[in-house]
């Protein structure tokens, strides 16, 4: 019997397909190939015998071209490879997603061609190294995994837009004692979720829809995907991981284009698949003065013991700072001297942070200081004030920035890099001229290293650095994704790559991911400041020196700068207000017993989880975790009007007497229903545009209030990635249509400036301006009338 062969290797796997003449499959072999695809694929080719090893063949897939080049095979594109076989196998698919290791696609066929394709970044959310490495997390194999989601009824929302903020998540819903299937199933969500807004992103998927690539095996992922996508009739191949490989087989044999397979050429290709050679510079070399700048013990890290005094207590300030990672306090005199600090880590419980904290401070102190102020910052600054009793509250920028100044006023630049977010910040005279923070990745983050590190059984404190000091070569990685990032390095070990130039590969691909994308091309001047737990790896600080060629300075305390900078901007801000007293409860508050629990507030479509602590010894509750003001109590204020709701309220007024007079007409209006989404200018000019367009004679619609819902529907089709009110705007659209309004007015704005203006033209952003015609492109369904 005549045999061809398709293959296709890909950024995990290897997988071999046997037809016979007529296009049937006699046999499939599937195997992870770990970094090593030409080894695994010699392999397997060994195992079949002489009769498979004669059959002649073609090769698709991510690594496909290597081992083409190197056995004489002709390479076919994966999507063309995944289109020939869905056509043949399944005539009435229409729609193809494919979800692969490192790999996911998205394919809208017309006939037997592709019409449209969409492909992923260089980001792992949404592919099964995501899945891969959240199971490795949770010590489920991938079968296990799959099975425990099926058994969730109600699973939670995590991040699926990196593996580093899942894992956040994940150790947050562990704590609360999630069932573990729950948090198996919110990950198969969380990859269909992402796949359905960077992926499809507002794509019309015409039918038959069929769901492949190895991941499809995953009875969790499927069942997210057809309830995300509401596709009850999701086809899933009977070789769903194998399209590939009958794709390319037949293709080319259609094409005339297989050719005879030569496993000499592939042996003889294996020598020479050695690791990247390092292309950097040593971090460390001769008379660089590295080692006398940041190894040798920095003359003022240590807190300043209090002075003995004649039974007089020491004015003092305090700054909390309240990170994703890592919680942070430091308690400074009226000068400025730092008397105590504590870098303690969060674990997702920053209650119990914070009070360890005051705990450990207050056995410090005792009574020998008076508390004059307390401010707190970081992702948890609103909850830890309400429960501590803060007087100020202000946001990491600020605290980062008044550290470094008042470290030193010539400061220009800023380099802050943290658990999981970081921070670019330009100054000029101590006042904050330009700042950046990280996007949705953790790969320039202190978590990408740590993550990378334990892969390695390397100590990321004192270890890593030791390590990567030693490496006269260092590895040239680039800027990776950490699921990626992880992969590549073991691929590079067993090619025989020193670990110690892996390591310093990392210090570098951390620091090139830091500059090009956070920093980004802005300014970076002359006196660097290098802020955050992550700059207690001196590797990372040599890695910033030879990269930019600059010296870079790590400051004193640069764990707790953020938490110095709120107690000094506490003190100036009590200091300015002689007549405030503090209002912080005291170092007790760390022996007081508190409890915490939850619920769901169902005050509107956004149904947010409300976290409601109670404190022994007081009245009432503290509610953090809405994302409006129905439950901050913190913030009202007897005897202030709330000039929010006012202008709320005069915003709607001419619009909802209009729309209670036509209610009441009971005519249909004269020219139909008109839809106004309520965005951008809207919430300056809505009483203008509503009162025309009800004058004119149209029954005008407006869309609510942004909510989660409105956020959904537009993350779900935004075409390109955008700032996140432009995302908003697509769902507000996308919310009338689906109510049935298909006429939508959106006015063209150019010039916001007014007759008696003092500058002649004033104009928005691009984005904002050109949202009519991206409305009309996004959706063709509706007519958009744009004056």
């Amino acid at each position: 019997m005549s045999r061809i062969l398709g293959i296709d290797s890909g950024s995990v796997s290897v997988k071999l397909v046997f037809l016979d003449e007529k296009g049937d499959i006699i046999k499939t072999l599937y195997r992870r190939h770990h970094g090593h695809p030409l080894e695994t694929l010699l392999e397997m080719l060994e195992s079949v015998g002489e009769e498979g090893r004669s059959a002649p063949a073609a090769i698709t897939g991510a690594t496909g071209k290597l081992i083409a080049e190197s056995m004489g095979l002709n390479h076919i594109n994966e999507l063309i490879a995944l289109s020939t076989s869905v056509s043949r196998l399944y005539p009435s698919v229409r729609t193809i997603m494919e979800m692969g290791g490192e790999d996911s696609k998205l394919l809208i066929l017309e006939g037997s061609s592709i019409k449209d394709f969409s492909l992923n970044s260089v980001c792992a959310a949404g592919t099964g190294s995501f899945l891969d490495q959240q199971a490795e997390r949770l010590l489920l194999s991938i079968e296990e995994f799959s099975s425990l989601a099926l058994k969730s009824s109600k699973p939670p929302h995590i991040a699926g837009r990196c593996s580093v903020f899942a894992k956040s998540d994940m150790i947050h819903l562990q704590q609360i004692a999630t069932p573990v299937e729950d948090i198996v199933a919110g990950l198969c969500f969380a990859v269909a979720r992402n796949f359905k807004g960077s992926i499809v992103k507002g794509r019309k998927l015409p039918l038959d829809v069929a769901f492949m690539g190895g991941v499809a095996l995953n009875r969790g992922v499927v069942r997210a995907f057809r309830e995300v996508f509401e596709l009850e009739g999701l086809i899933i191949p009977e070789h769903t991981a194998m399209m590939g490989a009958i794709g390319v087989a037949l293709k080319a044999a259609e094409d005339g284009l297989l050719r005879p397979i030569d496993l000499d050429s592939l042996r003889r290709a294996l020598p020479r698949q050695t690791h990247s050679q390092g292309v950097r510079k040593p971090l460390i070399q001769d008379n660089d003065g590295f080692m006398e700048r940041h190894i040798l013990p920095f003359r003022d890290m240590r807190e300043q013991p209090l002075a003995a005094s004649s039974g007089q207590r020491v004015r003092c300030f305090l700054g909390i700072d309240i990170g994703s990672i890592s919680t942070n306090l430091a308690l400074l005199d009226e000068e400025g001297r730092l008397i105590a600090k504590r870098y303690l880590m969060t674990s997702g419980r920053p209650i119990e942070a914070v009070r360890r904290g005051l705990r450990e401070i207050g056995d410090i102190v005792g009574e020998s200081v008076e508390i004059c102020g307390v401010g707190t910052t970081g992702s948890g600054r609103y909850m830890i004030a309400d429960f501590v009793g803060a007087d100020i509250v202000k946001n990491e920028i600020t605290a980062q920035a008044t550290a470094a100044a008042f470290i030193d006023p010539e400061v220009d630049t800023i380099f802050e890099i943290g658990g999981q977010d970081s921070k670019y910040i330009s100054l000029k005279d101590g006042v904050i001229v330009d700042f950046e923070m990280n996007k949705a990745c953790a790969a320039g983050t202190g978590s990408f290293l740590e993550e990378q590190a334990e892969k390695l059984s390397i100590s990321v404190k004192g270890e890593f650095a030791e390590c990567a000091f030693s490496s006269c070569s260092p590895c040239s990685l680039g800027e990776r994704c950490t699921v990626f990032m992880e992969n590549s390095l073991m691929s590079q070990l067993q090619r025989g790559a020193r670990k110690n130039d892996l390591l310093a590969g990392l210090a570098y691909s951390i620091v090139e991911n830091y500059i090009n994308r956070v920093v980004a091309g802005r300014r970076i001047g002359e006196k660097i400041f290098f802020q955050g737990g992550t700059a207690f790896n001196k590797a990372v600080v040599a890695a910033f020196e030879k990269y930019l060629n600059k010296t870079i300075t790590v400051p004193p305390h640069h764990d707790v700068t953020g938490a110095i900078g709120m107690a000094l901007i506490v003190r100036d801000y009590m200091k300015a207000n002689p007549e405030r007293r503090t209002t912080f409860k005291g170092f007790d508050l760390a022996d007081r017993a508190y409890h915490q629990s939850s619920f769901e507030c169902k005050g509107c479509e956004n149904m947010c989880e409300i976290n409601r602590v109670k404190i022994e010894g007081e009245d009432g509750y503290l509610f953090y975790g809405g994302r409006c003001e129905r439950y901050d109590i913190r913030r009202k204020k007897k005897g202030l009007p709330d000039l929010f709701k006012f202008r709320d309220e005069q915003l709607w007024k001419s619009h909802q007497i209009y729309s209670e007079r036509f209610r009441q007409a009971g005519e249909g209006a004269r020219y139909g229903r008109i839809g106004l989404p309520y965005v951008f200018f809207f919430h300056d000019y809505l009483p203008y545009w509503s009162t025309l367009l009800w004058e004119l004679g149209f029954e005008v619609v407006p869309s609510p209030v942004t909510n989660r819902r409105v956020i959904n529907l537009g993350v779900e089709v935004v075409l390109a990635e955008t700032c996140f009110p432009v995302k908003v705007g697509y769902g507000h659209v996308r919310y009338l249509l689906e109510k049935g309004v298909s006429r939508i007015f959106l006015p063209s704005f150019t010039n916001m400036c007014q007759p008696d203006d003092r500058y002649e033209k004033g104009h928005a952003c691009p984005l904002t301006q050109s949202f009519p015609y991206q409305v009309r492109v996004a959706f063709p369904e509706a007519e958009v009338i744009t004056p």
